[in-house]
């Protein structure tokens, strides 16, 4: 049985980057519930989601939502996770109803520059120890 099966929702996220171990630590601080868990692009567990559901670590620019059992990119998988957090973030999810071409360019154009602007780790981040179970690998 794979991962995603495991967990209602699963976000893939940048290991290295920045502005992505922000972007988590964030989701976890607005997550009481633990529904989201997560796998870094570089892990294991991580590559084994992108292959199950035929998407590409090379393509990945940030991160990628799985969510019973579809995976989401962009601006639609960071607006699908502003959904179900507490706080103002998920004041963001009306914009969903705005069409993904309108979108993703925004998206795109912080995705990358995000090393520039946030910088960069030379190895993947990791989680505080009350939150090691919310994490694949």
């Amino acid at each position: 049985m794979s991962a995603s099966a495991h967990f209602k929702a699963i976000i893939l996220f940048d290991g290295v980057c920045n502005l992505c171990e922000r972007s988590v630590q964030t989701v976890l601080r607005h997550d009481p519930t633990g529904y989201f868990h997560f796998a870094s692009l570089q892990g294991a567990a991580g590559q084994q989601l992108l292959q199950q559901y035929g998407l590409h670590g090379n393509d990945m620019k940030s991160f990628v939502l799985i969510e019973n059992g579809k995976a989401y990119t962009r601006s639609t998988a960071a607006l699908r996770v502003c959904r179900n957090l507490t706080g103002p973030l998920r004041w963001l999810y009306p914009f969903i109803f705005l069409p993904a071409f309108l979108r993703n360019p925004i998206y795109d154009f912080i995705a990358a520059n995000r090393y520039r602007w946030f910088g960069r780790k030379t190895e993947c981040w990791l989680p505080r120890p009350e939150w090691k179970a919310r994490f694949l690998d």
